[in-house]
């Protein structure tokens, strides 16, 4: 007797963001029938590509590493990854300028970083070898037993080997803590606990386990994808579409369908609705969830449970076209001030924007000069996460910033052609981010670091979430990775 083939399961993805996009590309070409909806024009979620006039600008992310987690997704989908994003390795990555009038530049060449320690910090000179073999043993550790995998309670740590992983990763001191061990100048110091910010968070609360961005950074290295990083996500959803999925843009889910406790599909729009086998939500989960589902329906996620999660920081950008090219910039820079510490006092205790910034600069043109006629400067902040947005304060704001960067020499508000202002507000409208998260939950607390949300709904059946919010966390490379994991429990199920 001839055996029927099984129907194709119907999986809708809320959201084209990273996740969402690893998420489909994989169930697609593994037969599954998935379609993704997104709500803004544009695929890749805060990846978003920004045109102003003949300056093309990244809002996110700058920096790309792990690069071979983006890699892998295309060559699943039996593509050439170079043809989707050929990739630049910037060996001296970012100059960092401090209120003293010191500079450090930061390289994967170990032998000038340890010739610029000897003269600015000896006594880091010495143990930086061993500083960058304890981040590449905690990443390793970390790479191994958490990243690939999805947690959904503290049960998920009682196996023997996770919870003596977990152990081996430093998670009782902080970030700051750590680098002391290593660094005594502090400016030095600060360059480095900069990492923190990288997942939203302060380097002294949040735990020594993130300083494995550092071996990222200083022994993997940073890359940048020629023709821009949003090159990813527009890679990663026309190979989703070539193989067969079905992708609409400009079209918001307002309400994900529950019938006897299961996701049976989505409505669109407010009046259309789609079916569907599978439902997963890629977007801030604190956000998505409660405006996705009844609160009815979720009687573990409560909407004061939402409200009770600390977000992690957000950010006040300008994307600054100028004239010119500065020869003082490389492809990052950090201009830091005077006193860090307090700096993220005020954007964690007092949430206010802070009275002494540092400031980052991205100049992509530096090293893709088919990108801008002139420098196209992604001038960042960290910002509070808010509840509502003071309009006079962010336009005073802009100020304080280009006054900032012209203390260090880089005048630039002279030499505007176009300028953007994005601010925390419209981070959250544009995003779907809680209260304008760029990372989802901060990791200023233990729990939040290393129990994050669930990929999987405890209350709604066949209900699953990827992105910054849930594990493995905030970056480009683990919202990728929640997207394969989430991806991988679906059809192994």
């Amino acid at each position: 007797m001839e055996r029927k083939a099984l129907p194709m399961k119907k999986v809708l993805i809320v959201g084209a963001g990273l996740g969402g996009l690893a998420a489909g590309v994989l169930l697609q070409t593994k037969g599954f029938n998935v379609t993704i909806v997104e709500k803004n024009k544009h695929v890749g979620g805060k990846m978003m590509p920004v045109q102003l006039g003949e300056y093309f600008f990244d809002f996110g992310p700058n920096t790309i590493t792990m690069p071979e987690v983006f890699q892998w997704l295309f060559e699943q989908a039996g593509e050439r990854a170079e043809d989707y994003m050929p990739l630049v390795k910037l060996t001296h990555h970012t100059n960092n300028f401090f209120t003293d009038g010191s500079q450090f530049s930061m390289s994967i060449d170990e032998r000038k970083m340890i010739q610029q320690l000897e003269r600015l910090d000896p006594f880091a000179a010495k143990q930086y070898p061993a500083y960058l073999k304890e981040v590449k043993r905690i990443y390793d550790i970390a790479k191994s037993q958490f990243f690939y995998r999805t947690f959904s309670s503290w049960k998920d740590y009682t196996n023997p080997s996770l919870l003596k992983a977990l152990l081996q990763v430093r998670p009782f001191e902080t970030v700051d803590t750590f680098h002391q061990r290593f660094f005594q100048n502090e400016n030095i110091r600060n360059a480095f606990n900069r990492y923190a910010t990288y997942i939203g968070s302060s380097p002294y609360t949040s735990p020594a386990t993130f300083s494995l961005i550092g071996h990222l950074e200083m022994n993997d290295g940073v890359y940048y994808v020629k023709g821009g990083n949003t090159r990813i996500a527009k890679g990663l959803g026309h190979v989703f579409q070539k193989a067969g999925g079905k992708l609409y843009t400009n079209c918001s889910v307002t309400e994900i369908v529950v019938k006897n406790k299961r996701a049976v599909g989505v409505e669109v729009n407010g009046e259309e609705k789609i079916d569907a086998d599978i439902v997963i939500v890629n977007g801030d989960l604190l956000k998505a969830y409660p405006a996705l589902v009844k609160e009815q329906d979720r009687p573990h996620f409560k909407n004061k449970k939402a409200a009770e999660f600390e977000p992690s920081i957000s950010a006040y950008v300008i994307m600054a076209a100028v004239k010119k090219r500065f020869s003082q910039l490389i492809h990052h820079q950090v201009y830091f001030s005077q006193d860090y510490k307090q700096e993220f006092y005020e954007l964690f205790q007092q949430k206010t924007l802070p009275t002494d910034p540092t400031v980052y600069v991205c100049n992509s043109s530096y090293t893709d000069n088919t990108v801008a006629p002139g420098d196209n400067l992604f001038i960042l902040v960290n910002a509070p996460a808010v509840k509502e947005e003071n309009q006079e304060e962010m336009k005073a704001y802009r100020e304080v910033v280009y006054r900032k960067l012209s203390q260090f020499g880089l005048d630039v508000e002279p030499l505007l052609v176009h300028e953007r202002i994005v601010t925390p507000y419209e981070i959250e409208q544009t995003f779907g981010a809680f209260k304008g998260a760029l990372y989802g939950v901060s990791s200023n607390r233990k729990m939040d670091s290393f129990l994050r949300p669930s990929n999987v709904s405890k209350d709604v059946k066949n209900l699953y979430f990827v992105g910054g919010t849930t594990h493995p966390g905030g970056g480009s490379p683990m919202v990728t990775i929640s997207g394969i994991n989430v991806a991988t429990l679906i059809s192994s199920s």
